[in-house]
């Protein structure tokens, strides 16, 4: 072997100048040498042949480390083991190079969102992801090699989004994971390489609200003052007088347009996107339904009650779509003015004090607490009374799973303490018995809880 000698601190301080990169052997261990730079870096290395070897496979040279960081005994030792691992089948060269290019998590994610989140997923759904990459994931693990990061690492980070904002620490972490699953399929990682599975999630309350008889009476005739007189409105205390508007003039209205909106959320049960989105082409007036290219859950088919058909058929025609908009070749964005005159007008705002990072009440600067006006009811709870409705008048869980377009019963299944069902008319078996029995008469049906 050329430039064989035995390595040692003597020797190789011995070692002259090189015009060129040069590799010393060492006499006693094959494959183990030293590399040795015109600059003078003196570097140890070990070469071998992976696999079955032979002069017919490349050789390949793992980086020890620098000459001065290792002396030439600890260096020759470690060298010792990498050719022990050669020997087992390994390619420590080879995984090195691999690591170094492994992918980070910033690289699968932005190769996730382009090649299966938007192509794939719904457009709301892609950009939520995008956001909580953007947001949580990547500046806190983004640069790191993905194949590294660990289930602590994860829940980690979990913990960290939780302290503000439990339900998007759980929403990042479906999906980190969805990004790694995929990334496994792709071979980005290694398979099974998953650190977002079993990550448990914070409890999440579901907010449901389902409105009374009394409350969608309000409602009601809060669109009907809102779409014709118009819901007075006061100017502001610091306002000056000579520039507020006359009282007959305080009057907000909404577009008829917005009106039906909330009418067809309402009595179709719809998703808001499926109203703000339909196209007169969806339309079936003959048949009373509304036939959905894309939804949610995919391609469906609304029915159309006899309210949603007298709304539609009434409404006037201002472009492609039903709910028009102030462009009428584009869809209108919300709801959120519209609703936030009705729902307040109809009561269904109520005033709370804001509290400080200690969780007591936030004041202002003359010590007086700081209070803000917040929704009790959304615009998704519309959808959800009226399957309340269906589910109180013993249409059944399937039957209003199918009305609202449910993928799966699960989702249906919140509505079943509502329904009229049989362990309901067991209860009533059971309490009539026992009424009797101790002489008690039940109250009358216009006193008993609705």
């Amino acid at each position: 072997m050329a430039d064989a000698l035995r390595l040692t601190k003597r020797s190789i301080d011995a070692l002259p100048a090189v015009a060129a990169a040069r590799t010393f052997y060492d006499a006693d261990l094959k494959g183990f040498g030293l590399r040795v730079m015109p600059s003078g870096l003196k570097t140890f290395v070990v070469e071998y042949r992976p696999g079955s070897g032979g002069r017919g496979v490349a050789k390949r040279r793992f980086k020890i480390g620098p000459y001065g960081e290792l002396t030439p005994d600890q260096a020759r030792n470690m060298a010792r083991d990498v050719l022990a691992e050669v020997r087992r089948g390994g390619d420590p060269a080879g995984e090195r190079a691999g690591a170094r290019a492994a992918p980070t998590v910033a690289e699968i994610a932005e190769r996730y969102l382009a090649e299966e989140a938007y192509p794939k997923k719904k457009p709301r759904t892609a950009a939520g992801y995008a956001e909580l990459f953007r947001n949580h994931i990547l500046p806190a693990i983004g640069p790191r090699k993905a194949a590294q990061i660990s289930e602590a690492d994860v829940a980690r980070l979990h913990r960290r989004i939780g302290a503000k904002a439990p339900i998007a620490a759980n929403r990042a972490i479906a999906a980190l994971s969805s990004a790694f699953a995929w990334a496994a399929r792709v071979k980005m990682v290694p398979k099974g390489h998953n650190p977002g599975v079993g990550i448990e999630k914070f409890r999440e309350e579901r907010r449901e609200t389902f409105l009374s008889s009394e409350q969608l009476e309000r409602l009601g005739a809060a669109i009907r003052e809102a779409e014709t007189d118009g819901v007075p409105w006061e100017p502001r205390p610091d306002a000056k007088a000579k520039h507020a508007p006359k009282e007959e003039n305080r009057r907000a209205r909404i577009a008829p347009h917005a009106a039906a909106a909330l009418r067809l959320l309402i009595f179709t049960g719809a998703r808001l996107r499926e109203i703000l989105h339909l196209k007169w082409t969806h339309v079936d007036i003959e048949r009373g339904l509304l036939l959905l290219p894309d939804s949610k859950t995919g391609k469906k088919a609304v029915v159309l009650n006899a309210p949603a058909l007298a709304i539609l058929a009434s409404l006037p025609r201002i472009g492609d779509f039903v709910i028009a908009g102030e462009d009428p070749k584009k869809p209108r964005a919300d709801l959120q003015r519209p609703w936030a005159l009705v729902s307040r007008r109809a009561g269904f705002v109520e005033t709370v004090e804001k509290r400080g990072p200690d969780g007591g009440p936030l004041v202002d600067r003359a010590g007086r607490s700081v209070v803000v006006e917040r929704a009790t009811v959304r615009l998704h709870d519309l959808r959800h009374t009226h399957a309340s409705i269906g589910a109180g008048a013993g249409l059944g869980l399937h039957m209003i799973g199918k009305l609202l377009g449910h993928a799966q019963a699960a989702t249906t299944a919140r509505y079943a303490h509502l329904a009229d069902d049989p362990v309901r008319a067991a209860s009533e078996t059971i309490g009539a018995r026992l009424a009797a029995a101790m002489g008690e008469a039940p109250s009358p049906p216009s006193l008993q809880p609705k």
